[in-house]
């Protein structure tokens, strides 16, 4: 099935409320995957925290966290054969606007993040 892109997401916006994710990335690193496809063009991955009030540096716990995101994306990016800019923020607010996406690096061709 083609994809468009995948969107990231926090656990704070008001409109994740427990579903509207094909993954969900909690604070300890662990991957859940939903049930059910919740869009046929996009891929979801919800980030548990509130990543629209972040600060820096990162804590470590955000550190493994978006380690982890990365690998999930790399994975996503490669079998659906989608590129690093076809990620997407959810709304201007989610993931929110201090949300790191320089910490995103992804290169598909090298396996560098």
């Amino acid at each position: 099935m083609p994809y468009t892109g995948i969107v990231i997401h926090h656990s704070a916006c008001p409109s994740i409320n427990g579903k509207g994710f094909d993954f969900f990335v909690a604070k300890d690193g662990t991957i859940i995957p939903s049930e059910a496809q919740t869009d046929p063009d996009y891929i979801h991955v919800c980030l548990e925290g509130d990543y629209s009030a972040l600060r820096t540096p990162l804590i470590p716990q955000q550190i493994e966290q978006l380690f982890v995101l990365k690998k999930l994306l790399q994975r996503l990016l490669l079998t659906f054969e989608l590129n690093a800019d076809d990620l997407y923020p959810h709304t201007m607010t989610c993931p929110g606007e201090r949300f790191p996406w320089s910490e995103l690096v992804i290169s598909t061709k090298d396996r560098y993040h």
